[in-house]
């Protein structure tokens, strides 16, 4: 061919042309680079003549023929090639989106969720109606109907209460079945639990002992789920919120809160994070009240409450609590050893008023009078409190309704509210669970009726014994955890949506923030509708986000199961809803809230938003960058600490190389999806696997899912979190000698090759991962 090539163009053939294919892997699109060289980089072969073609005859009219034949055969070759693979490629791309066995070659457009949403170009397919993401989301908005949730929610009117697994429990547990078959959603199932509670027995107590005399101060209604059973007696300590914090302002020498019974206001932490810290105090009892500063008009209410520092059934942790289980004697370590009781803020005037003793300090003064911290030294007054409850064992059922994907049935994003309440539970389940029936009439009349097809599922689930701490979400989690962190990508928590109208209540995964901006701008404000719900947070919303507490059903995905979790509604910042989780949780209550029913129609909007547009697209819409962010959040906090951790002959240096690792693996997947084929079903389904990883390989693989549950480094608990290494960090400064090295070398390890481990799950394939930093 040299030849040929020099006979044809009369060029001497003293080098050849190499080419060679170079993918640019720092952007979308590939180039070719010609590289032009001798043959052995010198200017020829050795040992081969300098001037070729003085040794070579001179070229002929019939050599020149034969090229002009030859060229033009290779180029006929090259040019039939091209229009056979393209036809051929044509024909596969078609095959692939008719896997479904219908025959009808649809398939529903994508975006990247990189892009805005009105700006999205999307590929043109041959087959019935295609949705786009705005004509779904308008779809949906349009069908959405503030008189469904209204006519769902009057199924709490007329009673009284709905406990779990008793009989108003059933019956709506019932309603919520039929409710998902005359939807014609493809599944609809029964999840059931046989659990241990905490019920009340005979009247619990609370009295004044004084001069020899018992006086009965309140005897509630009301009760706390878990509390240890038996009468105690002990002197009145009052200790705000219950916090930690609280309790060292009144630790003293010399003031010991042994055997005492502590007091605080109801707020701010779960009942079970005051008792648990009234508990290490060496107290005997506990009481809680809601004060009128905090929840107006409830002099007389009683809250009800548990008092499980945990979730799920504290007589199975860790597994769950079908029938078949064999159930081995242990319980929760989160289960209380005091006694506690909730009363009323009146019957707290009452007692504050026959202490004497020392007042309380200016912030800790709430609305009821007379406040005082503790008894002089003299007083011999002390408070009895008597509780009554009973062990029982109570089935209950968890429903589900679910709508398959079309394309990855198995992946899914859950939708879920609470359904029991110990009185009406208005704000408490009712919201929810009226939002989950409207929601699941709306999606499924979609899919039914308008022919759009969701590419991945949406389950719908209501819980059953959530007033006891997240019971049946919990079990549910604990019965199929081999699988369900490797199927749901999301949960969406529904509970509690509307608390009051002033404000924005958001706790999520940082994973789902990009989507939850670009959500907010899609829904108006139902306070003002020419604006959206983004214009109301505003930019810096993300600093608003409310963390995750043991109150919140979406704590055990995100913090057991490591699934990312939204919870959205709207309260009042400074006004807690007075009712909650008490008798007078009523609808008629409840609808005292400014604009209510549009309040609820926006929140029921939001979710449905989350849940079509993470099953819509072709990228999960997860922002796995985001954790980079957090990651950097606290090695700026960690910083400072560097020489402390120096002097003890330890760096931090490790734990910045892990995260400097993870920013790098967030790089590699945004490029692999950048350069995929949007089209290969096999590896967008692989990378979208690679995203939904991202919460669970943040949960540490060093803990006993039984031993400490909640193994998630960020939003955990236990000795395993970055926000405990943290702490243990600023022991340094101010209490070195109470540092525990071998703890904080065990904190510092952990931690480093939990970040480190998620980092090489993120890059994929284990031949591209190493364990070095």
């Amino acid at each position: 061919s040299d030849d040929c090539l020099s006979i044809q163009f009369g060029v001497e053939p003293t080098s050849y042309t190499r080419f060679s294919i170079a993918r640019q892997m720092d952007g979308d699109n590939s180039h070719v680079e010609m590289k032009l060289s001798a043959d052995d980089e010198e200017g020829g072969e050795v040992g081969r003549p300098e001037h070729l073609h003085a040794s070579m005859p001179p070229p002929r009219r019939i050599g020149k023929n034969l090229c002009f034949l030859l060229i033009a055969a290779v180029l006929l070759l090259l040019i039939g090639f091209l229009i056979g693979y393209l036809s051929y490629r044509g024909r596969m791309q078609k095959a692939g989106r008719c896997l479904d066995g219908s025959g009808k070659c649809e398939m529903t457009p994508t975006t990247s969720y990189l892009m805005d949403d009105d700006e999205t170009e999307e590929e043109e397919v041959p087959g019935p109606p295609v949705f786009y993401w705005p004509a779904v989301r308008d779809l949906f908005s349009k069908k959405l109907s503030a008189g469904h949730l209204q006519d769902n929610l009057r199924q709490r009117a007329t009673k009284d209460s709905f406990e779990a697994g008793q009989s108003e429990d059933e019956s709506i547990a019932s309603y919520i079945h039929d409710q998902f078959t005359s939807f014609l959603l493809d599944e609809v199932w029964n999840d059931e639990h046989y659990i241990k509670l905490q019920a009340k027995g005979s009247n619990n107590t609370v009295s004044i002992l004084q001069d020899g005399k018992e006086e009965i101060l309140e005897s509630p209604d009301a009760y706390v789920a878990y509390s240890k059973s038996g009468s105690v007696v002990g002197k009145p300590v009052y200790v705000n919120y219950g916090r930690k914090a609280d309790f060292q302002k009144i630790e003293k020498p010399g003031v010991s809160l042994n055997n005492t019974v502590i007091i605080f206001r109801a707020g701010k932490i779960t009942l079970a994070e005051k008792v648990t810290n009234a508990q290490e105090a060496g107290a005997v009892g506990a009481l809680m009240y809601l004060d009128p500063s905090d929840y107006e008009n409830t002099e007389t209410l009683v809250p009800f409450g548990h008092a499980h520092l945990g979730t799920g059934d504290p007589f199975t942790p860790g597994f769950p609590s079908f029938n078949h289980t064999q159930f081995p004697p242990v319980e929760s370590s989160g289960l209380p050893r005091i006694a506690v009781q909730t009363i009323s803020s009146k019957a707290v005037g009452k007692l504050f008023s026959k202490m004497h003793g020392e007042e309380c300090i200016l912030e800790w003064k709430g609305g009821v009078v007379g406040c005082k911290v503790m008894l002089n030294s003299t007083s011999k007054m002390t408070v009895k409190l008597s509780v009554n409850n009973v062990m029982v064992d109570r089935k209950i059922l968890n429903i589900f309704g679910a709508i398959k994907g079309s394309e990855e049935p198995d992946r899914y994003v859950v939708i879920g509210a609470q359904r029991d309440s110990w009185g009406p539970g208005a704000a408490k389940a009712g919201v929810g669970t009226a939002m989950l029936l409207e929601l699941a009439r709306v999606i499924s009349d979609m899919v039914k009726n308008e022919g759009y097809k969701p590419r991945r599922s949406i389950i719908f689930a209501s819980w059953s014994a959530g007033e006891y701490g997240a019971v049946g979400a919990t079990e549910w989690l604990e019965g199929y955890s081999a699988t369900l962190h490797a199927k749901v990508f999301t949960y969406i928590n529904l509970d509690a949506a509307v608390l009051g109208f002033n404000h924005v209540k958001i706790s999520a995964s940082p994973l789902l923030y990009t989507l939850l901006e670009r959500t907010m701008k899609g829904v108006k404000d139902p306070a003002k509708n020419s604006e959206t719900l983004y214009d109301r947070v505003g930019s810096d919303w993300v600093k608003t986000v409310v963390p995750l507490g043991l109150d919140n059903a979406a704590f055990p995905f995100l913090a057991y199961s490591g699934i990312p979790v939204v919870s959205f509604g709207f309260y009042n910042k400074d006004k807690e809803y007075p009712f909650l989780g008490t008798t007078q949780d009523t609808v008629e209550n409840l609808k005292m809230t400014d604009n209510f029913y549009g309040l609820m129609r926006a929140a029921a909007e939001v979710a449905g938003h989350i849940a079509l547009r993470l099953t819509h697209d072709h990228e999960l819409f997860l922002d796995f960058e985001r954790y980079s962010d957090e990651l950097l959040a606290f090695q700026e906090k960690f910083l400072p600490y560097s020489r402390d951790v120096e002097a003890l002959g330890l760096t931090l240096n490790w734990l910045f190389f892990a995260r400097g690792d993870f920013q790098r693996a967030t790089d590699a997947l945004r490029r692999d999806i950048a350069n995929s084929d949007r089209e290969n079903k096999i590896v967008r389904r692989a990378l979208n696997d690679r995203i939904m990883k991202v919460e669970y390989d943040f949960l540490s693989p060093y803990l006993s899912p039984k031993d400490a549950p909640f193994r998630h480094i960020f939003f955990g608990k236990g000795s395993h979190t970055l926000q405990s290494l943290l702490e243990n960090l600023r022991l340094l400064r101010t209490s070195r000698d109470s540092m525990d090295v071998n703890m904080l070398k065990e904190q510092l390890a952990l931690t480093t090759w939990t970040i480190k481990g998620a980092a090489n799950a993120l890059v994929g394939d284990i031949w591209d991962t190493d364990n070095e930093f």
